[in-house]
């Protein structure tokens, strides 16, 4: 698990596309909003530049997050970014407010281990193929992990890694298994490139070459 992450912001008094504009242009601030718990929905902004510089990092986006309003703070899973189609601007960001003591569900980043040096790749010249970037996982905000990883080492042509074959850290399960075995998704597989089975055939010999020989 990584440090929490900390954002400052300062309340939000103007509602409205026209004030989410001006705050955006004249001030550099980002429109947000903080909900859920029972707490009412607080709206706020965040210097564009901090909001860019922790989006960075990609455990940003499935972290705990600790946002400062004055004496105040709030802990948050960021929920949702509204980006602007062409620029580098995020428009408005969507945090939920979380407890500690209650278990989060996430998309965290799947990380590829070992794939070039696997037996499949380096000895058998197949080709991963990631059916899953992020798993969605279940637990504590205090074990949220930075990424999941999947280790491809012995993982040979033809065999395939579903998300039971996962060492999950502990704390931390997986929502599509605790739905039942039919949930146990593939997440990566080491395969045969196109065009090599019939690359096989062809230098084969025929039985009438055999037969010759």
């Amino acid at each position: 698990m990584s440090k929490d992450f900390e954002l400052n912001a300062t309340l939000r008094e103007d509602a409205g596309k026209g004030a989410s504009r001006r705050l955006r242009r004249l001030e550099n601030q980002t429109p947000a909003i903080i909900y859920g718990g029972k707490k009412k929905p607080v709206n706020i902004q965040i210097p564009h530049k901090d909001l860019i510089k922790q989006l960075e990092n990609e455990a940003f986006y499935s972290h705990l997050i600790t946002i400062n309003i004055g004496d105040k703070s709030e802990s948050v899973l960021l929920k949702d970014l509204q980006r602007h189609p062409a620029k580098p601007i995020v428009m408005h960001a969507d945090f939920l407010r979380v407890s500690k003591s209650k278990k989060v569900t996430v998309k965290a980043p799947i990380h590829f281990l070992n794939e070039a040096t696997s037996v499949g790749v380096k000895m058998q010249g197949g080709k991963v193929s990631h059916n899953m970037t992020e798993l969605e996982i279940s637990c504590l905000p205090a074990n949220l992990p930075e990424f999941i990883e999947v280790d491809l080492a012995e993982v040979e042509v033809g065999q395939i890694v579903h998300i039971s074959d996962l060492k999950l850290p502990k704390g931390v399960t997986s929502v599509a298994l605790a739905l039942g075995a039919d949930h146990d998704g593939a997440v990566a597989s080491i395969q045969k490139p196109k065009g090599a089975d019939e690359d096989d055939a062809a230098e084969a010999p025929s039985e009438g070459e055999e037969a010759a020989e």
